[in-house]
């Protein structure tokens, strides 16, 4: 299989050979939709809490007497049936929130997304993206002429000025193959890859 190989102005210079293994697998919408939601409850966090009956601050003194008002029975204003009482099954931070993808789901998931934003045309090859200083006005002149806003890049090597000049623009991503995850791959209008990358995709995904 081959995919486009862009030059600086992000037209199609040549093309490339790929894996067929990783590039060109059948769509599989139900594992990407497994995978991509694993991978989003695996990034939450329990940090968030509620007061059981027990926690929550109250008096045990009966709110009023057991016949005779009209209302209904309550012996403290604790009461989960009460505004201000304790919840009945409240959140707590050990709260677990993670999902079980086995290795090769995971894998096959990856290529499969892979697979479409090739078919879709959202997915490209360069040489390689280098910058000579840490200076995002640089790195955004650079995809500006390719005509790219929205965009995410699996780099063979992230050095130092090419993380600075990236870290402020807002929709621009740059990771190395083994940090690309499912969600940005599914959120970025485009892809690309180096060169350098695709023998480490091969080797992560096929």
């Amino acid at each position: 299989m081959q995919l486009e190989l862009l030059n600086e102005q992000g037209q199609a210079a040549s093309k490339v050979d790929v894996p067929e293994t990783v590039f060109d697998r059948q769509y599989n919408e139900a594992l990407v939709h497994q995978i991509v939601v694993a991978y989003r409850a695996n990034a939450r966090q329990g940090t968030r809490a509620q007061k059981d009956r027990q926690q929550v601050k109250h008096s045990t003194r009966k709110p009023f007497r057991q016949k005779g008002t009209g209302n209904a029975r309550a012996g403290m204003t604790s009461s989960p049936l009460w505004r201000g009482g304790g919840r009945i099954f409240p959140n707590s931070p050990e709260e677990n929130f993670t999902h079980k993808i086995n290795k090769k789901m995971y894998r096959a998931g990856m290529a499969s997304i892979l697979s479409q934003l090739a078919r879709e045309g959202r997915l490209a090859v360069v040489d390689s993206l280098t910058v000579d200083s840490p200076k995002t006005k640089v790195l955004a002149d650079k995809f500006k002429a390719m005509n790219l806003q929205s965009v995410m890049v699996i780099a063979d090597e992230v050095d130092e000025n090419l993380y600075l000049a990236s870290r402020n623009l807002k929709n621009v991503f740059i990771v190395e193959p083994r940090y690309a995850d499912p969600v940005s791959l599914v959120h970025y209008k485009k892809v690309l890859v180096t060169k350098g990358a695709i023998d480490k995709l091969k080797e992560m995904f096929a």
